[in-house]
């Protein structure tokens, strides 16, 4: 057999890898971790830790892991969706609260406090486009919070809201379908 740079190289990794394989089947085996996230870093929710009774529909958005869950009246159908949140936590409005309306094709009309900010935002913006509230929104009984789609899809699993929740316009429209108004809200 004719020593080549090759088979040299093979033969040491394979002298240094034999230690480490012998102790590893000797090991004993680790307590699975307990899962408190799925795989897009969602944390586990129950409606029944937010609420007592499921009413005619539940969401539950968690601010922290950028995440909202929708449970229908009998909780039959439960749903998870990647969400956009306030940009810091003086936006963030925490607490109970409930669908009150629902629009297909918003108009925008910017805060005080959103124009002192930017002031290169519009009085005005027609459904369109442009119009950061998306295809469909979802008022809230909070005087100018919304769950409402984005057309700027980057925004979606970030800090980028002015206190409201988007979702993909898909995902909206989706949850639009499905969610009656009275629905009860919680945001966490």
């Amino acid at each position: 057999m004719k020593l080549t740079r090759r088979t040299a190289l093979i033969g040491a990794a394979a002298t240094l890898a034999t230690p480490g394989l012998l102790h590893a089947q000797n090991a004993a085996p680790l307590a699975a971790p307990l899962v408190t996230r799925n795989t897009s870093s969602f944390t586990k929710q129950s409606w029944q830790d937010h609420f007592s009774t499921l009413g005619v529909a539940t969401i539950v958005a968690d601010t922290q892991s950028r995440a909202l869950h929708y449970w229908n009246a009998d909780g039959t159908d439960y749903r998870v969706y990647p969400t956009s949140v306030p940009k810091t936590d003086e936006l963030t409005r925490r607490g109970y609260t409930k669908i009150v309306r629902k629009k297909v094709g918003p108009t925008w009309t910017p805060t005080a406090n959103m124009r002192a900010r930017d002031p290169s935002l519009p009085a005005f913006m027609p459904a369109g486009e442009g119009n950061p509230l998306g295809t469909h929104a979802m008022y809230l009984d909070w005087s100018a919070y919304l769950i409402h789609g984005t057309h700027d899809t980057r925004k979606i699993g970030r800090r980028s809201s002015s206190g409201c929740i988007g979702l993909y316009n898909e995902k909206i429209a989706e949850l639009f379908s499905i969610t009656p108004v009275g629905t009860q809200v919680r945001l966490v």
